[in-house]
């Protein structure tokens, strides 16, 4: 089976560069590492002359935000056409544990090119002076408790796809095909990847959790609610919700209510921006 691993970059190189690290330490390293470029050009120097070699395509912003799912679907089309069989994402945060690409792979013969394949993430605290060790990042931090933790060499299928999150997940090239990658409407933060689930599973694609294939997501300050995305949340969330008939993100749409930022009409069922005036 050829693995590719696929990642997006805006910045966080050090993050990238970790990420590279903890991939030539993997037990079956990616035949492919596929590494998105969004407006960033410094990244080819990042990781230029390490292991596993990276495969740098760059992308521009689409009216000035982050083409998210076009650029997973970008790194998936150059992953695809030099013949991978497995496409394996990672957010730049994640530091991937030694045996994820392999026991990706080991779920991925039993699914039969019929589920998207979701490891378990733990958020690491701040990195100390001299950063991570990947030794010792197992140790850190356990898996985020929001989401099923299965024993080593444990598959739970069946999963609730309101659950996925694309910092960690794989799906073979057929059941890719089978899903027609994200849809690119949504740019900016937030919704496309419950937009991706939600397609997967009225395509009849399963969710299964897959233990023993640990990512470590590296610290950085988030706000909460966050405010700085306010916008691309309303107007992904609608795009969603004329897809779908319903909204994500709803928790952070309340947290935004609860500080004056946004009114839901019930009669429209439309979350908006209050004007300036309104919310002070």
């Amino acid at each position: 089976m050829r693995i590719a691993v696929i990642t997006l970059v805006a910045g966080r190189h050090r993050h990238l560069a970790l990420q590279q690290r903890g991939l030539a330490a993997s037990a079956r390293r990616p035949d492919h590492y596929v590494v998105v470029a969004v407006d960033d050009p410094a990244v080819a120097g990042v990781v230029r002359g390490r292991e596993p070699e990276a495969d740098v395509l760059a992308m521009g912003r689409d009216a000035g935000r982050l083409p998210l799912a076009a650029a997973r679907n970008a790194g998936a089309d150059r992953a695809l056409e030099a013949g991978a069989d497995l496409l394996v994402f990672l957010d730049v945060d994640c530091v991937p544990g030694p045996a994820l690409a392999g026991r990706y792979a080991e779920a991925a013969r039993l699914s039969g090119d019929g589920a998207l394949l979701c490891g378990t993430v733990a958020h690491l605290p701040p990195p100390p002076p001299r950063g991570y060790r990947l030794d010792a990042l197992p140790h850190l931090a356990p898996p985020h408790p929001g989401r099923p933790v299965p024993g080593d060499g444990e598959v739970l299928t069946g999963g609730d796809h309101r659950l996925f999150w694309s910092l960690s997940f794989a799906v073979t090239a057929a059941t890719w095909r089978r899903t027609g990658g994200f849809c690119e409407r949504y740019t900016g933060y937030g919704g496309e990847d419950t937009d991706f689930a939600r397609t997967a599973a009225a395509r009849g694609v399963d969710l299964w959790w897959v233990g023993g294939a640990p990512a470590h997501h590296q610290y950085h300050p988030v706000s909460r609610p966050p405010v700085e995305h306010l916008d691309d949340i309303l107007r992904n969330g609608g795009i969603f919700r004329d897809r779908w008939g319903s909204w994500p993100m709803e928790g952070w749409l309340r947290d935004f209510a609860r500080l004056g930022l946004v009114r839901h009409d019930p009669v429209t069922d439309i979350w908006a921006r209050l004007p300036p005036a309104t919310s002070r």
